[in-house]
Order: C-alpha cells, then structure tokens, then sequence
C-alpha cells in the first residue's frame, strides 16, 4: 500500500517526536512519504497530487484545517473512481471530524486505531457537505460563526485553544467586527425565513468546547443529509437557552426563535451584503450567498 502522511507542523499539538513516531509505525506497514506543510494550500496540492498518482491512503497529522484540506484536494477532480482513503491522526485543538469518527484525541492512540484498520482492512464510507465549491467534513456557516473564526485566525498559532474561541465568540456577540446583517434560510419545499445566523452541519457534534460536545443537530451523520440551525433573534436570553441546551448531554433544541432541520439533501443561505463564511473552522472570503449540498459515501476513511 502506497501511503503519503502529511504533516502540519503548526497545528496545536504536534511535535517532531510525534511525528517520528507516527511515521515510524506507518513504515511498518505501509510504503511511506512523508510530506510537512510550509504554507495554507499545501496539503491540499500534495493530496491533490497524490489522488491524481494513485496513492492508495493519505494520513493527515495536524487540526481540523489540515484534514479539510487533504479532503479538498483528493475531491479536486471530483468524487468517484479510486480515491485515496483518509487515515486522521489528530494534532489540532478542536479535531471535530475525527473524534466524530471515534478516533482517540492522544496521537498514539489514535496511531494504534490506525494501524489496526489498515491490518484488519476496516474502513467506513462517509458523506460530506458541499458549499461554495468547497467540501467540508462537519460544519460550515455565515455570519457569527464565521466572525469567531476571522477573529480566532488573526491570532492562530499554537496558543489556538477552546478559552480563546469563547472570547473571540463573546467579542463578536458585543463588538460585531462588522454590521450584523439579516440572513435569508432557502429550503427546498418551504418559505424562506430570515434569520441573525445560520449554522450548518454534516454530523454530531456541531463543534467542541474543550472535552464538552457543542450539540445542535442531534439527527446529524455522515450518513445523512445536513442538518440546519438557525436563529431569528440573537437577544442575550435566546443565545443563553440555546447554548445551554447545546451544552446538554441530551440536547434537545426548542424555542420560538429557532429555524432548524435535520437530513437536508440541499439549503442555501443569502444576505444582503457579503458576510464572512467559514467551513471545517477556516475562514474562506465573504459570500452574499452560498449553496450547499449533501453528498453521501464520497470518501472511505480508515477508522
């Protein structure tokens, strides 16, 4: 089995010694290259690369942004054929997709649930979501969301962790970087609903806070469609009771102000002007609208 592992250096938790070992334990079993990321693009041209040559599995070592990344350029020629399968070892401060998947936060741990897939060929079939011609593994949004992220990337680094986001989201609540404009909810089949924000997911959880799960979709998987969570109003009272609920072990969304759907095979959210727009945690640009898509069983991932 040819294997490419690619490396982030500059996610939260990778160190050199991590990644020795990891390569080191894939050598054993895999014929390996070993590839650390200089730039933002960079993982993505090597998996690009790499599904264009064949290369039967891409390991991604590094935080929610690096495995984006690979995803995006394994699909750049889009889905079908004999795409790579995608092997996770996480090394950022979130890791949303793997532990999703079930995959240990330790990077030994996860180096042995690795190991032990591709030994015993095991293997899952996964869905993702498209939006604005950009694969995403479990969530994309516009608006606060997006805010947080903008504000979280002008200081990103190895500091990057769950204290820093709950600032930037509390900042952006009080001080909006910039007018927070109405979006407007298209769903397929019913009226559109403006609303303050919209989140969209491809799994449960939505994000994590730490070790806590952020719950907004419960009926979310990667073997469904996406999942929509909206706000009409972002008044003190109904973020407080919708946070505290996404906080819940058993979280169980209810409200007036609440626009929410689960299984979605299609949505697009529009805005008067262009609002920031964030997928898998990395800022993309500013959009006045995008579409998104549910595709299911486009990637084999090893888990």
């Amino acid at each position: 089995m040819r294997a490419i592992l690619v490396v982030n250096p500059q996610a939260t938790s990778t160190t050199a010694g991590g990644r020795d070992v990891l390569a080191h334990a894939l050598a054993s079993q895999v014929k390996l290259e070993v590839v650390e990321t200089d730039y933002r693009g960079h993982a993505l041209a090597v998996a690009r690369d790499a599904a264009r040559d064949g290369v039967d599995l891409l390991v991604a070592h590094g935080g929610d942004g690096t495995v984006n990344e690979v995803v995006n350029g394994m699909l750049t020629d889009g889905p079908g054929g004999s795409l790579p399968a995608l092997g996770v070892v996480p090394g950022g401060s979130a890791n949303v997709f793997a532990r999703a998947l079930g995959v240990s936060r330790d990077p030994v741990e996860a180096t042995h649930q690795l190991l032990s897939a591709i030994e015993a060929g095991r293997s899952r079939r996964v869905g993702l979501g498209l939006a604005d011609g950009h694969w995403f593994t479990f969530n994309a949004g516009l608006g606060w969301d997006a805010d947080v992220v903008a504000t979280v990337a002008d200081r990103r680094g190895k500091q990057t962790n769950a204290l820093l986001y709950m600032r930037a989201a509390v900042t952006c609540y009080f001080r909006p970087r910039s007018p927070r404009l109405p979006l407007t909810v298209h769903v397929p089949g019913e009226e559109p609903a403006e609303v303050r924000m919209a989140f969209v997911s491809n799994t449960d959880p939505w994000s994590y806070l730490g070790e806590r799960p952020v719950r907004l979709n419960t009926g979310s998987s990667f073997e469904r469609g996406l999942g929509l969570f909206a706000l009409r109003k972002l008044t003190l009272p109904v973020v407080f009771r919708h946070a505290r609920q996404a906080l819940r072990a058993e979280a169980e969304h209810r409200g007036k102000a609440l626009v929410k759907y689960d299984d979605l095979a299609k949505l697009s959210v529009s805005a008067p002007e262009p609002v920031n727009f964030q997928v898998d945690g990395d800022l993309i640009g500013r959009r006045t609208q995008v579409d998104f898509t549910s595709v299911p069983d486009v990637l084999t991932v090893l888990a």
